[in-house]
């Protein structure tokens, strides 16, 4: 891949400079200059030039270039030491891949002070744990991170490359994708390998309406982000044995950032992570007001369950975003899934339909709802929540 600037066609009227993410353009006697080691042919100056005076000409990689590719990775995300759940799920998934392609299966794992982890890590069907350790890497940095972990895909060429539907996973495995100028399918919910040999991506398009399997059939890795409780969590490795742990060496010219953390405060105070929960209490718009998001706390604290929300209650600013359900938010897959004043849009059943039980209260008897829902109540939530509470409390002897 490479990018020119077309001479007779460009005016330096500097629209390239101020579109470039990386500042790798300036404008020399009227004519913009690439700093090739800078550009990460991202495209926005292509777009901005009114004159199509840039262009960047892509070639094929060969054939014979893919077979030096083999092996799957998991991305191995982790928050303070502690690896995300949906690192065991990928794990499970990347094993039957790995085994259809007869290659290894191995964990990359990025941050600092991560040993512990590495050793979790290396108890599961695993046959590597790549850890990357250096102190500028103890937070996540996208744009530290996307670095090195490209360096890492050009040089070790793994075939598949997994990474969790998360916050962090989504935001900087398309950083690595276009570093490293190959396919993303992003929110996977089905992964396969074809009689092709290829990964099969699978995922929900327009709305969830339509699922759309995705192929990457002239470059690698092939990288898919999937999202959480899609995949059955892996079991440990039942005879105890453990994967070797490759201790990878840092390159510091690799870490160098625009930004900086000054401080990491997290936004949710509850006791219980909406992935993680077993029973989820969901508010929607249909509750009226913020303040009665304690009527659906009080029934999820009744139950042991954690506090969901639409993104109708979201984007109203009545609870934060990190409650959110649905297509934009988190995908959950408790035993019971208890939507309140929730109409059931397709971008929120993406996120909450897999649910064992879902009970829906809502006074809209034809809302979508109701459609999936195992058992409906047709009438005001505020009413009908209270009840439930007060009567869960009775059967216990609390009331």
């Amino acid at each position: 891949m490479s990018i020119r600037v077309i001479e007779d066609q460009c005016n330096g009227c500097g629209l390239c400079v101020k579109s470039c993410p990386t500042a790798a353009i300036t404008i020399e006697n009227k004519l913009a200059i690439i700093d090739l080691d800078l550009c990460n042919y991202c495209s926005s100056c292509v777009s901005a030039c009114r004159f199509r005076a840039i262009a960047i000409e892509i070639e094929k990689q060969a054939a014979d270039d893919l077979f030096a590719y083999k092996d799957v990775w998991v991305f191995g995300e982790q928050f303070r030491g502690k690896i995300a759940p949906v690192v065991y799920e990928l794990i499970g998934a990347g094993r039957q891949l790995a085994d259809d392609r007869k290659s290894q299966l191995a964990v990359v794992v990025l941050g600092d002070n991560l040993e512990n982890a590495a050793r979790e890590l290396a108890g599961y069907p695993v046959d590597k744990v790549y850890l990357y350790e250096a102190p500028e890497l103890a937070n996540y940095d996208g744009e530290r991170y996307s670095r090195v972990l490209s360096d890492l895909v050009r040089e070790m060429k793994p075939e598949i490359m997994l990474a969790g539907a998360t916050t962090q996973g989504r935001s900087f495995m398309s950083q690595v994708a276009v570093r490293i100028y190959t396919g993303l399918t992003a929110d996977c919910t089905g992964l396969a390998i074809g009689d092709d040999g290829l990964l099969y991506q699978t995922r929900p398009a327009f709305g969830g309406n339509v699922m759309a399997t995705i192929l990457c059939p002239y470059t690698r890795p092939q990288m898919a982000t999937v999202r959480h409780k899609v995949f059955p969590m892996s079991p440990v490795r039942s005879n105890g044995s453990k994967a070797e742990i490759v201790r990878l060496n840092p390159k510091p010219q690799l870490f160098s950032s625009r930004s900086e953390i000054l401080d990491f405060i997290e936004q949710c105070e509850a006791t219980v992570n909406i992935v993680e929960a077993d029973v989820i209490v969901s508010g929607g718009r249909g509750i009226q007001d913020p303040a009665n998001f304690a009527v659906i706390e009080e029934l999820a604290k009744t139950l042991g369950g954690a506090v969901g929300a639409s993104r109708a209650a979201v984007d109203a600013g009545w609870i934060p975003y990190c409650h959110q359900v649905g297509q934009t938010g988190k995908t959950v897959c408790p035993k019971l899934y208890i939507a309140c004043g929730i109409s059931g849009a397709v971008q929120h059943q993406a996120g909450m339909s897999s649910s064992d039980t879902i009970i829906a209260i809502n006074k809209d008897p034809d809302a979508p709802i109701f459609q999936i829902a195992n058992f409906g109540f047709v009438g005001d939530c505020l009413e009908i929540v209270p009840m439930v509470t007060k009567k869960i409390k009775a059967m216990r002897g609390e009331a």
